[in-house]
């Protein structure tokens, strides 16, 4: 099919062409960011749990933990029995929340649309060839991009 089958010119093809690439390279972008903001979601709940299981871990224990090993030893266990038992408690509760965070982590993956659809992008584009341009006739001087190409080969 050629440019005056559907009526227009090869100037609004080009326009059309580039109109379209934009548009796609604009959707993938779009695409990209909405898979990598779901991932960020999903990281930042899992560092949560994880910093909540360090703080309960860290800063709770003193405190906490004489007022349950107190109580504990008025039920008529040894003392040291009840900071045992309080310190278990902890450590069990500390180690489900850093379960609960590698369950959250490990959730997170690339974004694999974005990639595969990027991927077929470029497949298309990569048969594309430029037009080749013609040196204009009467030109002395190498261009900037010619003389820097032969100063390096």
């Amino acid at each position: 099919m050629s440019p005056a089958d559907d009526g227009r010119s090869i100037g609004q093809l080009v326009a059309a062409a580039t109109t379209e690439l934009s548009a796609l390279v604009h959707e993938e972008i779009a695409l990209a960011k909405a898979e990598l903001r779901q991932d960020v979601k999903r990281g930042a709940i899992g560092s949560g749990a994880a910093i909540a299981a360090g703080a309960l871990a860290l800063f709770s224990l003193p405190v906490l933990s004489f007022a349950a090993a107190y109580g504990i030893h008025n039920l008529g266990i040894g003392l040291a029995w009840s900071f045992t038992i309080v310190g278990a408690v902890y450590l069990l509760i500390a180690l489900v929340l850093l379960l609960l965070a590698k369950a959250k982590l490990s959730k997170i993956e690339p974004p694999r649309r974005s990639i595969s659809s990027a991927k077929r992008s470029a497949a298309v584009l990569s048969g594309v060839k430029p037009h080749p341009r013609t040196a204009p006739v009467g030109r002395a001087e190498p261009t900037a991009v010619e003389a820097m190409s032969s100063s390096s080969t």
